[in-house]
């Protein structure tokens, strides 16, 4: 998970979507690692780089995790509206 954290500025919206989606599918959360990835979420521009299963996803990652991150929850929220 560490090493994730290290390159998370190569992830795209699938790597990020089936990262979190690992961890919450066997009740693994990772505060630092949801927090790197949230973070990276939020820095695009825009979300238009997710197919809606892929946002969805990590939506339901966070959630299911129990991680807590309202500027990714905002700027998906805003997306989707």
């Amino acid at each position: 998970a560490m090493k994730a954290v290290d390159i998370k500025a190569e992830f795209n919206a699938q790597d990020m979507s089936n990262m979190t989606w690992a961890y919450a599918t066997v009740n693994k959360p990772h505060a630092v690692l949801f927090e790197a990835l949230g973070d990276r979420v939020v820095a695009f521009e825009h979300l238009g780089e997710f197919k809606p299963q892929e946002l969805s996803n990590v939506a339901w990652a966070y959630a299911t995790a129990g991680a807590n991150h309202p500027k990714l929850f905002e700027k998906v929220a805003n997306h989707i509206v």
